[in-house]
C-alpha cells in the first residue's frame, strides 16, 4: 500500500484551502475516489466543499479502521466513546459540536460511498449526551444536508423530539421555532412521530377495552350454580 502514489487532497474553499496527503490504494476503497483515478491520471483532488475535520476522520478510518473518538468499552463493559472514559462526569455536548463531527462523518461517506464508515459514524452520533440547543444544531445540519428519504439518520432525530419537546423546546424555544419553520418536514417528521404514538396508544386501549368487555360478556354468559334439589323422595 505504501508504495501506491501519493494523492494530494485540496479540501476546503480557495481562501482557506488546505492540502494533505494520502495513499492512491486507500482512497481508492471509496467509490467516488476510484472512479476519478479511473476516469483521469491526476493526483490531485480538489474537494471544495467538505470539512477538514471530516476528511480528516475519513483518512484516519482508511488507514486503521477508526477515527477519533474510538468505541471503547470502560471495566464494567459499557462502551463510551474514548475521550469520555477518564471523565468522572456525565460530559455534556452542550453547543452540538461533537454530534456535528460525527454528522459531517455520517454524511461525508454517504457522499463516498464508504458505508462501513457511515454506519460507524452513526453508532457514535447515539453515544453522545447533548443539550436542547445542540440537539437543534445537528438536527438542522441534518435536515440541509441529508435526503428526506435517509431514515436512518432523520428517523431518531423525529424520534427524540418527538417524546421530549413538551419539555426541551422551553430550554431553546427559540431555536425550537426557526427550527420547524424553516424545515416544514422535520415539523412533519415529529408530527408524523407524535400521531402514530397516539394511534398505537388507542389500538392498544381498545384492545384492553375489547378484551374486558369480552371476559365481561363471557362471565355473565356462563350459568349460575344451581341450588341443590331436594328430594322429594320421603
Amino acid at each position: 500500500h505504501l508504495k501506491s502514489p501519493v494523492v494530494t487532497l485540496l479540501v476546503g474553499p480557495p481562501e482557506r484551502e488546505t492540502a494533505i496527503t494520502a495513499h492512491q490504494m486507500f482512497l481508492s476503497r471509496s467509490p467516488y475516489f476510484q472512479n476519478i483515478f479511473l476516469t483521469s491520471p491526476t493526483l490531485t483532488v480538489q474537494l471544495p466543499n467538505e470539512d477538514l475535520d471530516a476528511v480528516g476522520c475519513f483518512l484516519q478510518f482508511l488507514y486503521t479502521g477508526e477515527y477519533f473518538p474510538r468505541i471503547v468499552k470502560n471495566p464494567n463493559g459499557e462502551e463510551h466513546l474514548e475521550k469520555e472514559i477518564d471523565d468522572s462526569s456525565n460530559e455534556i455536548d452542550e453547543d452540538g459540536n461533537c454530534l456535528l463531527k460525527h454528522a459531517r462523518v455520517y454524511t461525508l461517506s454517504e457522499k463516498l460511498g464508504v458505508l462501513e464508515l457511515k454506519h460507524l459514524a452513526h453508532a457514535k452520533i447515539h453515544r453522545i449526551n447533548s443539550t436542547a440547543k445542540g440537539e437543534l444544531a445537528y438536527a438542522r445540519y441534518v435536515y440541509t444536508n441529508t435526503s428526506r428519504e435517509d431514515t436512518t439518520i432523520r428517523n431518531p432525530i423525529a424520534s427524540f423530539w418527538a417524546h421530549r419537546s413538551h419539555i426541551l423546546r422551553h430550554e431553546a424555544e427559540e431555536e425550537f421555532r426557526r427550527m420547524v419553520l424553516e424545515f416544514p418536514q422535520f415539523a412533519y417528521d415529529i408530527l408524523s412521530m407524535v400521531l402514530d404514538q397516539k394511534e398505537k396508544s388507542n389500538k392498544d386501549k381498545g384492545k384492553d377495552d375489547r378484551e374486558d368487555g369480552e371476559s365481561k360478556a363471557l362471565d355473565r354468559s356462563k350459568p349460575g350454580r344451581k341450588r341443590p334439589r331436594l328430594s322429594t323422595l320421603s
